[in-house]
């Protein structure tokens, strides 16, 4: 990214990647003020330790719940990243009703503050369980993406635009599968739902330069998708644990076995581009058309990381500020698998 942010307000913005995020900006020097919108005062100070008491940051506790607070938040704001969610699949799957206040509720409140408050533009974080959902967590951020395609709808003759971004899973995240099988392979036993799984990966650098790409290219209704790898979660269990025994446990109730990025339904409004795919908004005459029913699913991508990958990126990940707070402090799951 080239140009300024101005003054920045990240909602989660404690979480992995909150904190990725933060010290991108603060270390490129890419923003004035970054305000750090979350519901965790503890985190927040852990935060605050971290980057040395940055002159730069705010913190502001508050819930996307509470539209009032965040209309406070954002007042003088210039750009908006939207990260807080409810997004552990088993948790969303038994509090179905909190998962839609936070993820739904939560997002229409974060469109109408940036509205009220003419915040120029506003980008939310999605996820690859949005297409074709079969869990509720899917289905909520499905709704987030609608809502915030049609955000400049709301905004009128406002300045304010809304994009989304939507990714597969984040390399070592809190509450993700790495920091699992690292833990169980301390048993020896490590668990996996079934042996076919394939999913999307993207490491934490990766999603906040994509981030920060779409704030700057962003027109206003789109959903920016990344070209990435995709991953076999045994290989992932092999690389982590290699001497470890594979056990099992079949898939959990909205689990799927593989994941989507791209839908055939979606294939009329993409557009491909070289390290990237645009869904609708007013990119329409950017980039090329793909082919009718055109799908990007983790089992039939052309990229690929293999078992010495894998281990090279959890290397890098045991030796990072990441490990630690996802060790730490991180409510991480204690599922068979856990997905972000």
């Amino acid at each position: 990214m080239s140009s300024r942010l101005g003054h920045v307000l990240i909602t989660g913005g404690t979480g992995s990647f909150g904190r990725a995020f933060v010290a991108s900006v603060l270390e490129r020097g890419l923003a004035d003020v970054v305000r750090i919108y979350s519901r965790d005062e503890w985190k927040q100070g852990e935060m605050a330790a971290q980057f040395q008491h940055d002159a730069r940051l705010r913190f502001l506790l508050g819930d996307v719940r509470d539209r009032e607070r965040l209309a406070r938040a954002m007042d003088g704001v210039d750009v908006v990243v939207h990260a807080a969610a409810l997004k552990q699949v088993p948790s969303c799957e038994y509090n179905p009703a909190e998962a839609v206040r936070t993820n739904v509720d939560g997002a229409q409140n974060v469109i109408d503050a940036a509205i009220t408050a003419g915040v120029a533009r506003t980008v939310a974080l999605s996820t690859d369980k949005a297409v074709n959902p079969i869990n509720i967590y899917g289905a909520t951020k499905l709704c987030a993406e609608k809502l915030f395609a049609q955000g400049g709808v709301y905004a009128g003759n406002r300045p304010s635009r809304f994009a989304c971004v939507r990714y597969g899973n984040v390399v070592g995240t809190r509450g993700s599968v790495i920091p699992l099988f690292v833990e169980q392979a301390k048993s020896g036993v490590v668990t996996i739902t079934d042996p076919k799984m394939t999913r999307f990966w993207i490491s934490l650098e990766q999603a906040v330069e994509f981030v920060l790409d779409a704030i700057e290219n962003m027109q206003g209704g789109e959903i920016f998708v990344p070209k990435i790898p995709s991953m076999r979660i045994v290989d992932l269990a092999r690389a982590i644990a290699p001497d470890a025994v594979l056990k099992c446990v079949g898939r959990r109730p909205g689990e799927k076995l593989h994941e989507l990025l791209l839908s055939a339904e979606e294939s009329p409004l993409v557009r491909e581009h070289r390290h990237h795919y645009v869904i609708g908004g007013k990119h329409r005459n950017a980039g090329r058309a793909v082919a009718e029913g055109f799908t990007y699913a983790s089992h039939t991508n052309d990229q690929w990381i293999g078992v010495d990958h894998i281990r090279a990126l959890v290397d890098r990940w045991r030796g990072s500020d990441h490990a630690r707070v996802a060790a730490t402090g991180s409510g991480a799951s204690t599922a068979p698998i856990a997905t972000s």
